[in-house]
């Protein structure tokens, strides 16, 4: 995992020396920095990376701005740094494709954590879409496939049919639906979830579980903001239920 490629994007000169800095005492050697969003989508475009440290706050274009550009070329972790904490400007980093959301003043081991646990995750989500391994053995199932009339779910194909056509479906999102699937009408709270899918107990965070929850229902609900699949159990946390397939057919 030390010979991961992380590019950082910060226009804080002094910033991306302490990051770098540490990511190398730490083991990493291949770190680029970039100081500007248009340099970054650049660098994304000419080189593949593991994951991305990605500012908010850039000159000319911002992170949030770049993002979406940045994810056509890429579905490597990004991690957003900012000096903004509040609940919608961190909803809004997660729904444009971030993966974690780190405020400023931080740590920078805090920062390494975060990026191990990210990377690790990573490599383990492609692993598994490679080689068709999974790291749970699954109960009566018949070669790993997920069938909810509306939606199948193909676990060694690495693939998300919905009414018959492929959807495209990041990893993390992909695994959070794998886990549901594998364990249906069980509810989860939002940091069993976090620790089952993202494997980090001391680093759940709640909106990046109730982000991906709303990309999973994106996908596989005919109506995300009234989901049949997915479901809310208030004060206790989500789980994924069977549809009966005369309900899904009345208007």
């Amino acid at each position: 995992m030390n010979e991961a490629s992380i590019l950082l994007v910060d226009d804080e000169v002094s910033l991306l020396d302490i990051m770098e800095t540490v990511l190398r005492k730490e083991g990493y050697a291949n770190i680029d920095t970039v100081q500007t969003g248009e340099e970054a989508v650049s660098a994304c475009e000419s080189k593949k990376y593991d994951l991305i440290v990605l500012d908010v706050m850039l000159p000319g274009r911002s992170g949030i701005e770049i993002c979406p550009f940045i994810r056509q070329t890429t579905d490597a972790p990004i991690l957003f740094l900012t000096a903004r904490t509040s609940d919608f400007d961190k909803l809004t980093g997660f729904a444009i494709g971030g993966d974690d959301y780190i405020t400023k003043p931080f740590n920078p081991l805090e920062v390494v954590a975060r990026i191990r646990a990210q990377l690790r995750r990573y490599f383990a989500s492609a692993n598994q879409q490679a080689t068709g391994k999974s790291v749970e053995i699954v109960p009566n199932k018949s070669a790993n496939v997920y069938d909810y009339g509306r939606f199948k779910l193909d676990e060694t194909a690495g693939e998300l049919l919905v009414e018959g056509q492929s959807v495209a479906c990041p990893a993390l999102v992909f695994q959070l639906l794998v886990f549901l699937c594998k364990h249906p009408n069980q509810i989860f709270s939002k940091s069993e979830l976090y620790e089952k899918v993202w494997g980090d107990e001391a680093l759940s965070d709640d909106n990046t579980v109730m982000v991906h929850i709303h990309r999973v229902r994106e996908r596989i609900e005919a109506d995300p903001s009234d989901p049949k699949f997915i479901v809310n159990v208030r004060g206790l946390g989500y789980k994924l239920v069977k549809v009966d397939r005369q309900e899904l057919s009345m208007p």
